[in-house]
């Protein structure tokens, strides 16, 4: 099995970061990569479906191909593409402005020769436009940076409440392996389910492995495209999570850069549905259009902390709402760990579906 292999020192190890949460332009790209491939087609399908008609509807058709060709579902794309590492919670269009002018003032040597070699790892003709990118054309990287704002406001920016939720409740498990575990509990977190699948639909779960050595690092290894070695060269690792990300993690592919391991979320199949509800409903006129939205957020149990990111609330406010919930009967607590994690009661669920007492 080809395997992605990351080999850490105690120090490199103990430098681990988590990112604050999904990358925008990571989101781009792979969710590019997605419209092109039938990959985990439960849990896509309904997204592919509607970001095609969202962009067909916008007249964005060839700029998406334009950019699939940029972009390709392959082994290889350009790094310059993706030069974030993960961005707080609620400042998506600050970010998504400042990596794409980042990558708008790439070098030009260094688009030629990741452009260059897109271009000797794609068969077919040269992508539209590559030619003048390399060459580092203003109008050409104009067009570009313009292309990914667009693409992005229509086919990912629509989703982001549920990129912020998955990316949350991710975080909140993470967070709580590295603090009852330090930066090997953490790594040891993905050791735990199949956060890697393999490329074809048959479950097939391969599993990170993370392995104590004698000298207090660890290694990590996890199914990848192409075999590959990962030094860190004494630097930090940052994870960054990924709702598109969904065969392999990726990394970077030029080892000078910052390192980062961008890693599956896995949604669940429904995850792309629109809300049920909106703040001018009855629910939201009853108990408050914050508690309506936090009581719908609890689908699955959450720590206060990863109420208050999914929401984009103050922590203090999040667990204001919670205690009036709880106090209504419509939310419980359980303390599990170092953590307190709410889930909706029988009455909450009622609550929401307008119906009777759950069973």
């Amino acid at each position: 099995m080809r395997m992605l292999r990351i080999e850490f020192s105690s120090e490199e190890l103990n430098g681990l970061r988590l990112a604050d949460g999904p990358d925008p332009l990571w989101e781009t790209v792979l969710s590019l990569h997605i419209l092109q491939t039938r990959d985990a087609p439960l849990a896509f399908d309904p997204w592919r479906a509607a970001a095609r008609g969202a962009l067909a509807r916008a007249g964005l058709t060839r700029t998406a191909e334009a950019l699939m060709r940029l972009c390709p579902a392959a082994s290889y794309f350009p790094d310059f593409l993706t030069p974030g590492q993960g961005s707080p919670y609620g400042s998506e269009t600050d970010v998504l402005r400042h990596s794409v002018e980042q990558v708008l003032c790439t070098p030009k040597r260094r688009l030629r020769s990741e452009l260059s070699r897109l271009c000797a790892h794609v068969p077919g003709p040269v992508p539209p436009g590559a030619r003048q990118l390399a060459e580092g054309d203003p109008e050409a990287l104009r067009r570009l940076g313009e292309a990914l704002r667009r693409y992005y406001a229509t086919a990912v920016e629509p989703y982001l409440p549920a990129i912020r939720h998955a990316a949350a409740e991710d975080r909140a498990r993470r967070a709580d392996a590295a603090l009852s575990a330090g930066p090997a509990g953490l790594l040891g977190s993905y050791t735990t389910e199949p956060v890697w699948q393999q490329p074809d639909d048959a479950v097939t779960d391969a599993e990170n492995d993370a392995r104590t050595d004698p000298t207090g690092g660890g290694v990590l290894e996890a199914p990848y495209p192409t075999s590959r070695r990962l030094p860190l060269h004494g630097r930090a690792l940052t994870l960054v999570p990924s709702l598109f990300c969904v065969r392999t993690p990726v990394a970077l592919v030029d080892e000078s850069l910052p390192p980062v391991l961008v890693h599956p979320l896995r949604p669940r199949p429904g995850w792309c549905a629109p809300p049920v509800r909106t703040e001018g409903e009855p629910l939201a006129q009853l108990i408050g259009a914050s508690r309506a939205r936090l009581l719908e957020t609890l689908d699955r149990p959450m720590t206060t902390t990863g109420v208050a990111e999914a929401l984009r609330l103050a922590v203090s406010t999040a667990s204001r709402h919670t205690a009036v919930l709880r106090e209504a009967g419509l939310v419980h607590s359980l303390r599990q760990g170092n953590a307190v994690l709410h889930a909706r009661t029988s009455l909450g669920e009622a609550l929401l579906s307008g119906g009777g007492p759950a069973r």
